[in-house]
């Protein structure tokens, strides 16, 4: 068996002892003071028909909208509404309840609503990966959650169980979608939770309404020998766009685990493939296995490797691809070929996702390159004019590994040569996809260097060696921070793919079995032996999690706590980052039951338990003795302040959405309200998808087409001008297609005198403003996810530090700046720069440094608004901070000190570039006698049609504006 937790048998009183007393003497930074219940949302997924129905979760599955609204709509005659609109809704509600530790749920969400509390909804929508079809946006939307009594008998008066609903909205051309539950402020406290909700388009609901797996047949036994004594396994996505994971590995079966909610609940899915064996002299497979090896998922596609066979499935996803293009069984491709590996393409790039097979045999070193475009597979051969062993001039070798650089459009593969004079050794090779260029980056030692007690070595060749021949096993690649680790029993890192460092601190008596990088400075190391070890990129110490002491620690406080997620028997499935945070599947047996879990891995309280056992000392206070921790963080307090509000750099668009007001004594909601409030945000966002205008003024906003004019005392008839702006279309004898509201001119007064004497149709009020799009969000002291910059636009912060140790008031500044300094470390300073100013505020022991994040000008493709984007990051860094700093919050210990902000250049999304076409036609003109003429009008994409004046042919020619070689020198163009 492969323990993910210690061997329980050891586990003696006096360890559990120990770990209480560690906690109990720990200094006050680990304490976080809870005075209040331990409390967690839950959210589950309604259809219409299961509303108000105890314990009942729905498969998010359907995609097209309802018109079963539209009839509660001609119900409100007198409302704020065109009655000759149709109303659409969402096939989904989203149910929310909450509960806390040792109460009982249902009292406790009765509590909640009569104390005021109303969960808000934050939905956010991941952008698709093809941009050439759907509109590049990051778009979400608040609403309330409105209060609806159970269907269950009930002796009660006026409630016995009841949750909140809101609609759940879907977006095309997003499958992804990302639920942020938080409370109102009112009522108890209840941390922010989140939650993917995902489509899952590899499901279809059959005629008696059951759901049925389109890729197999589900399995329902969890049989021990699935997990048991089986070695963990990586769990491979395209990273932010798959909405659902899949893992093989059972041993012997032909079947995956499927999840379309990270893990949160999941399936065993045997798959409907035949299982062929077609290996032949080519092909030096030796045995037959019906076991699944390799497992990717892509937005809306799935591939497998089962012995040297490769199949794929495309799912069903109308909102991707408005038709029905799902696959009908599994599909083998490069059926002839001989596939030993699958290495997966973490991002997506130029709106298609990438995937790479490995060959063996007849087509030794060469790569199969995938393609995954609006669900479609395409394989290419490459290199394409020779293989990887001609390219670098050797007999033998072999592609062990191949790593995708989709910015630079480039392969980067981990060559293994065979040489018969000398012994094996490894390369790393370069090949552009452009240029079908190949070219020797690296040549990897072939024993590992001797660091003589160091953290970490720079490889120049000049060191000395050991006798422990270097064993490469695989490749990672970081894009926004362009770092390239190489590992096996060993860790080499690089930023240019060319010097690289040796990472002393991994033992060279393990072998990595695969590296787990969250992509934003974290990455997590499982080894052969299912050891998982930590590194925080930037830094070059490697932290061993388990087995280890703090994991000892923090398994005993568990035990004591009877926590469900740990037992005497485990075995970890996978690993894997989710939100930034690291998780593991673990497989538990538990009075003779198997389970799968996922659960945290607390990282920080890990890091925390080891430096707290490692660093203490016993001191002699008068006649007795005391415990002295020491602490290695080199400040006490770090805040971010000065933060600009966020949606101009990260460019999100919010709207916000409220409930109908229900005119019930006890403020719950009926059938009705529920489906007004699915029609009213179903027209929000459909709104929004024809008018939105997000680099425009406020004229253009969707919801002035709603409900502006009718908040007027006076609206003009048809034909005439709207009050407070110009249109935004030109006048017409029409009302505005866009308008939701009647068309007769009626105050809003009016709407809300007919609610406040009870007298609303259908008992249901619309006030119109409570749709709104967001223009003023704040920020929340913390750095946003990702920003954009784009021709010489700054992103400006400061970051205030307390050093630990006082200084005297009349001390010199420098004493307190050598303690406390702070590096910015740039993945590409030719395309940014950052600016660091630091003040001294010697009287409160403290350092303030103002951050400026500027780009150069110089690094830009002049791509449309949100395409070719580059990616690059900032990590700000407190020196020394690494490991040793934490802070307390309500979801436990974070970590201090390194934050690195991923950073896109280039024309953001939501905005458009303007030329200067005038100069530019007369340009083409005077120079060669050519010129530009648009031939379809687009505002959001110029396109032109090149024509030879002197020829008696015309050559159309579609250019977009990224093509700056068809551009004189001196025309500009600018994000607007």
């Amino acid at each position: 068996m492969s323990p993910a937790g210690p061997a329980w048998l050891r586990l003696r009183v006096l360890q559990a002892l120990w770990a209480l007393l560690v906690v109990l003497l720990a200094p006050w930074r680990l304490w976080a003071i809870k005075n209040t219940q331990e409390c967690t949302w839950q959210v589950v997924l309604n259809n219409f028909e299961t509303v108000g129905k105890k314990d009942a979760s729905d498969r998010f599955v359907d995609q097209e909208p309802l018109y079963t609204v539209d009839k509660v709509f001609s119900l409100l005659v007198d409302a704020p509404i065109d009655p000759d609109e149709t109303y659409l809704g969402f096939p989904y509600y989203l149910k929310i309840n909450y509960s806390c530790k040792g109460e009982s749920s249902e009292a406790l969400v009765r509590k909640g609503h009569l104390t005021g509390l109303k969960p808000v909804v934050l939905v956010t929508f991941q952008s698709p990966v093809n941009f050439h079809r759907w509109k590049i946006e990051q778009l979400q939307i608040q609403m309330e959650a409105a209060p609806f009594r159970s269907r269950e008998r009930c002796n009660a008066e006026e409630v016995c169980l009841m949750s909140w609903y809101t609609p759940m909205p879907i977006k095309n051309g997003s499958v992804v979608m990302r639920v942020d539950v938080s409370s109102n402020g009112l009522g108890p406290f209840i941390p922010n939770k989140r939650f993917q909700v995902n489509i899952n388009g590899f499901l279809e609901r059959q005629r008696d309404n059951t759901l049925q797996f389109t890729v197999g047949n589900e399995l329902f036994n969890l049989i021990p020998r699935y997990f048991v004594n089986v070695p963990s396994r990586p769990l491979w996505y395209t990273v932010d766009q798959a909405p659902v994971f899949i893992l093989g590995g059972i041993p012997e079966e032909k079947a995956i685990l499927l999840t379309d909610t990270n893990f949160k609940d999941f399936f065993l899915v045997e798959l409907s493939i035949d299982s062929c064996w077609v290996g032949s002299f080519y092909c030096p497979q030796t045995s037959f296995t019906a076991t699944i090896y390799d497992a990717i998922a892509t937005e809306s596609t799935l591939f497998i490797r089962q012995n040297q066979l490769i199949y794929y499935f495309t799912g069903t996803y109308t909102t991707l691809h408005e038709s029905n293009r799902g696959s009908g069984r599994w599909v083998r491709v490069l059926a002839n070929e001989c596939i030993k590996k699958l290495c997966p393409v973490h991002f997506h790039s130029n709106g298609s996702e990438y995937v790479m097979a490995l060959t063996t045999g007849k087509h030794e070193g060469y790569v199969h390159f995938g393609t995954i475009t609006d669900g479609r597979v395409s394989f290419e051969l490459l290199p394409r004019q020779r293989s990887v062993c001609n390219g670098i001039l050797v007999v033998n070798c072999s592609i062990t590994w191949a790593v995708f650089i989709a910015g630079d459009y480039n392969l980067l593969l981990l060559v293994e040569i065979e040489d018969p004079s000398t012994r094996k050794y490894f390369q790393v090779v370069s090949y552009d996809l452009v240029s079908d260029y190949l070219v020797v980056l690296y040549t990897i030692p072939e024993f590992i260097p001797d660091a003589r007690g160091l953290e970490f070595l720079m490889v120049l060749g000049t060191e000395s060696y050991t006798n422990f021949p270097m064993v490469p096993k695989g490749m990672s690649y970081n894009p926004y921070n362009n770092l390239l680790f190489i590992w096996g029993n060993f860790l080499l890192q690089s930023y240019n793919s060319k010097n690289f460092i040796y990472l002393a601190d991994f033992p060279k008596e393990l072998s990595i079995k695969y590296l787990v990088n969250s992509f934003y400075g974290d990455t997590a190391i499982v080894t052969e032996t299912e050891e998982i070890w930590y590194l925080l990129e930037g830094s070059y110490q490697v932290y061993k999690l388990f087995p280890s002491k703090g994991w000892e620690v923090h398994v005993s406080l568990q035990v004591m706590q009877q926590s469900s997620l740990y037992a005497p028997n485990e075995t970890m499935v996978t690993l894997f980052y989710e939100d930034h945070r690291l998780y593991q599947l673990v497989y538990l047996i538990d009075n003779q039951q198997g389970r799968l879990v996922k659960r945290l891995v607390p990282v920080e309280q890990l890091l925390m338990y080891q430096q707290i056992s490692n660093d203490y000392l016993l001191e002699r206070q008068g006649s007795h003795l005391t415990l002295s921790f020491t602490n290695f963080c080199p400040f006490t307090v770090m805040r971010l302040r000065d933060l600009p509000n966020p949606q101009i750099y990260t460019r999100q668009e919010r709207y916000r959405a409220q409930p109908p007001r229900v005119l019930e004594p006890g403020g719950f909601h009926s059938d009705n309200s529920l489906a007004v409030y699915q029609g009213l945000v179903y027209y929000l966002l459909w709104l929004h998808s024809k008018y939105d205008k997000p680099y425009a003024d406020p004229v253009h906003d969707p919801t002035w087409r709603w409900w502006k004019n009718k908040k007027q005392d006076q609206v003009r008839g048809e034909g005439g001008e709207s009050v407070g702006g110009p249109s935004p279309d030109p006048p017409s004898p029409s009302p505005c297609p866009g308008t939701v509201f009647a068309p007769h001119p009626v105050p809003q007064d009016y709407y809300f005198y007919l609610a406040s004497n009870w007298r609303s149709a259908g008992s249901v009020h619309v006030d119109m403003a409570s749709y709104e799009k967001i223009y003023d969000l704040k920020a929340e002291n913390e750095l946003p996810e990702r920003i954009f910059l784009d021709k010489g636009t700054s992103y400006r912060f400061s970051v205030f530090l307390t050093a630990r140790e006082p200084e005297p008031l009349h001390g010199p500044s420098f004493q307190l700046q050598s303690k406390v300094g702070l590096a910015v470390v740039l993945a590409d300073p030719e395309c940014i720069e950052a600016v660091v100013k630091e003040k001294v505020l010697v009287n409160r022991n403290s350092v303030l440094f103002w951050v400026t994040l500027s780009d150069k000008r110089f690094c830009f493709d002049q791509g449309i608004s949100g395409h070719h984007l580059m990616k690059t990051s900032m990590l700000l860094k407190v020196v020394g901070s690494s490991g040793h700093c934490f802070q307390n919050t309500n979801q436990g210990p974070r970590m201090q000190g390194n934050l690195m902000v991923p950073v896109l250049i280039g024309c953001p999304p939501g905005k458009r570039l303007a030329f200067d076409i005038t100069y530019t036609l007369e340009y083409n003109r005077l120079q060669n006698k050519h010129y530009f003429d648009c031939v379809h009008v687009d505002p959001e994409m110029p396109c032109f049609l090149f024509r030879d004046s002197g020829s008696v042919w015309r050559t159309p020619h579609a250019m977009t504006p990224f093509h700056t070689a068809s551009l004189p020198p001196s025309s500009s163009s600018r994000c607007w």
